[in-house]
């Protein structure tokens, strides 16, 4: 995140450290208003949502075809993203090691504002990273990313016991194994187009992501990766 987009500006910063040193850092939140959509400021994105979109797509056609650009990824881009970012997508997408988004869409540093977490599942935490993004960075499209052979899904539709904390992102997934159960098909394919849409839905909860996507700021899709092929396929 850029600091210059942050939320305390810096006489609360100063406000924030003192009280820490008096040992007090759990009361900090009296010093910040609630935010609310309204008090957001408002960032006219360089792209709308389809245009982003498609710039989105093309890049991974070129994956696709390898013919890459690897665009924004030299050292004037550096100079230009250093101080500030205007990404025109967030990912949600599963942390994966065969899914880095800025590959697999061709794209650059600044381009793509990453959020990732095994079975791409829109946790408090990843929700409030994408608010971040989409309301306060200006993004004008948010894809939620699944793929092939997901690992988080498999052991959502085995659901059997796991060691440590494993089970904390296998959890959100049971919703939309449960839809899909009985259907045809294999299972865990299944699961991972339904878990795509499922975390859609827990989005769409957000407040401040619905009021831009009634307004037209903002565009939610799903996407489905194909290991074998380097294809994003667009989920209905």
């Amino acid at each position: 995140m850029n600091h210059t987009d942050g939320f305390i500006g810096r006489r609360n910063l100063l406000k924030l450290g003192s009280i820490a040193s008096l040992g007090f850092a759990s009361n900090l939140l009296w010093l910040m208003k609630p935010v609310r959509a309204a008090d957001l400021p408002t960032i006219a994105p360089t792209l709308s949502p389809d245009a982003a979109l498609k710039k989105l797509m093309a890049g991974n056609q070129r994956f696709v075809q390898h013919q890459p650009q690897y665009p924004d990824q030299s050292a004037k881009r550096l100079e230009e993203v250093a101080q500030a970012q205007h990404p025109f997508v967030t990912i949600l997408s599963c942390a994966d090691s065969r899914v880095p988004a800025e590959i697999v869409f061709d794209q650059g540093i600044g381009d793509i504002f990453d959020v990732r977490i095994a079975g791409n599942i829109a946790t408090p935490e990843a929700i409030g990273s994408i608010e971040y993004a989409v309301a306060l960075v200006g993004t004008p499209l948010l894809m939620v990313l699944g793929h092939e052979r997901c690992g988080a899904v498999t052991a959502a539709v085995k659901n059997e016991p796991l060691p440590g904390a494993i089970s904390t992102f296998v959890t959100p997934i049971l919703p939309a194994v449960k839809r899909v159960k009985d259907q045809p098909g294999d299972a865990v394919d299944n699961a991972v187009v339904a878990n795509v849409r499922y975390q859609i839905e827990q989005l769409q909860r957000s407040p401040l992501l619905i009021e831009r996507v009634q307004s037209g700021r903002l565009k939610i899709v799903g996407g489905r990766y194909d290991l074998d092929t380097g294809t994003v396929t667009m989920l209905a």
